[in-house]
C-alpha cells in the first residue's frame, strides 16, 4: 500500500540521516516528504523528496514522522519515530543525554545492542513508546555501493595513507582549537593526506582556520560528505564527537583527544605534542586494540548490510499494524513540550 511519509530535521548533519530512509521509502513506492525547520531551514534533500512547510506536512496526514532530531511536531498525524542524530557518546548524564525520554515519540529506532536494552528497559518502565533495534539509517552509505563517491575523495592521496580529522562542536571537549597546529604540522610534512571536517555548530573562525589547510596534502570535507570520508579514510583523528562510533563501525583505529569517557578501542591522548606517535599507533594497531574495535562495534552496531533504512520502515508498520492504541498515554510534561514546538514553528491550528 503506498503512503505519504513525513522526514524531519531541526540541524544540517540530521540531512545524511534521512536521505538513505528516504530513498529506500521511494524504492517500496511511497511519498516522500521533508519538513527542515530550524538550523535546516532553507536546506533540502534531493529528489523525488518533496519539501514541504509546516501547514502542508499537518495537511498531508503522513502514516509516519521520522525524526533526525531530538523532537517532533506531535500535532502531525502518523507514528513519530525516533531515528536519534548520533550514538551515544556519553557527553552528559544518561537522563539528560542518550536516554532521556521526551514522551514525544511512539518509536525508537535503535541502533545496536548497547543502547537497545536501556530503551527497552525504559518502555516496560514508562509504557508509552515501543522499541525495535533496526541499526541506523545514516550508515547505510557505509555498506553499499557509493559510486566511487569514497574513491574519488581518497584519489588525490595518490597512494598515501588517509586520516580524517572529526570534531564536536561543545567547547569544552571540541579538540579542533587545541590541535590545530599539530595538524597543520602533519599535513605540511605530507606523508599522509588529510580529510578535515567539523560539526556544523563551531564557530565560523575555526572553519576558516581549518578550510585553510586544504592543498595538496589535505581537503575540507562537509558534512554531507562525512559518511563518505569516513569510508574513505584509514584512521581517524578525534575527540568525544559521535564520528568515533561511525568510524569505528567499519572496524579502523581511531585516536581521540581528551575524550570524555576512553574506552579500549580508541587511542586516546592529551598532549598535542603526541600526535605523530598516537597516528603511527593507529596505523599500526596491535592485536588487542583490533579485537576491542571489533567487540564495541558489534555493540553499538552490528548490521553491516547496508539495510537499517529498510529495518526502520518495517518497525513502524509492525507498530502502525499493532495500532498506536496498544502504547500507554504520553505523560503530561509531554504536552507542554509539544506546545513549545508549535511555538518553534509557528503553528497556532488546533
Amino acid at each position: 500500500m503506498m503512503a505519504d511519509y513525513l522526514l524531519f530535521a531541526t540541524e544540517r548533519y540530521g540531512l545524511p540521516i534521512l536521505q538513505p530512509l528516504a530513498d529506500a521509502l521511494h524504492a517500496r513506492g511511497h511519498g516522500v516528504h521533508a519538513l527542515l525547520a530550524a538550523g535546516a531551514s532553507g536546506l533540502r534533500l534531493p529528489g523525488p523528496v518533496r519539501a514541504v512547510g509546516v501547514r502542508e506536512a499537518v495537511r498531508l496526514r503522513p502514516r509516519a514522522v521520522f525524526s533526525a532530531s531530538n523532537e517532533v511536531p506531535t500535532f502531525v498525524s502518523g507514528a513519530k519515530v525516533q531515528l536519534f542524530h548520533g550514538f551515544n557518546v556519553e557527553k552528559r548524564a544518561d537522563g539528560r543525554g542518550h536516554f532521556r525520554v521526551r514522551g514525544l515519540f511512539d518509536l525508537y529506532c535503535t541502533q545496536g545492542p548497547a543502547t537497545t536494552a536501556p530503551f527497552q528497559a525504559l518502555a516496560r518502565e514508562q509504557g508509552h513508546f515501543a522499541v525495535t533495534e533496526t541499526g541506523w539509517p545514516k550508515l547505510d552509505p557505509l555498506f553499499r555501493d557509493d559510486g566511487g563517491a569514497a574513491a574519488a575523495l581518497r584519489a588525490p592521496a595518490a597512494g598515501r595513507p588517509v586520516v580524517m580529522f572529526a570534531s564536536t562542536f561543545t567547547e569544552r571537549l571540541s579538540a579542533a582549537p587545541h590541535l590545530f597546529d599539530a595538524i597543520a604540522a602533519q599535513v605540511a610534512e605530507g606523508s599522509r593526506y588529510w580529510l578535515l571536517t567539523l560539526h556544523p555548530k563551531c564557530p565560523p573562525e575555526l572553519f576558516e582556520r581549518y578550510r585553510s589547510l586544504a592543498g595538496a596534502n589535505a581537503a575540507f570535507v562537509e558534512p554531507e560528505q562525512l559518511v563518505t570520508a569516513q569510508r574513505a579514510a584509514d584512521v581517524l583523528l578525534a575527540d568525544t564527537t559521535s564520528v568515533v562510533s561511525e568510524f569505528v563501525v567499519q572496524h579502523k583505529p581511531v585516536v581521540t583527544f581528551r575524550n570524555r569517557a576512553p574506552k579500549p578501542h580508541m587511542i586516546d591522548f592529551d598532549d598535542p605534542a603526541a600526535l605523530p606517535a598516537m597516528l603511527a599507533r593507529a596505523f599500526a594497531p596491535e592485536p588487542a586494540l583490533r579485537e576491542a574495535i571489533a567487540s564495541y562495534a558489534d555493540a553499538i552496531h552490528p548490521y553491516r548490510d547496508g539495510r537499517s533504512s529498510e529495518r526502520v520502515i518495517e518497525a513502524t508498520e509492525a507498530l502502525l499494524q499493532a495500532g498506536l492504541h496498544t502504547l500507554a498515554r504520553k505523560p503530561l510534561a509531554a504536552r507542554w513540550r509539544a506546545l513549545q514546538i508549535r511555538r518553534e514553528l509557528g503553528y497556532w491550528g488546533f
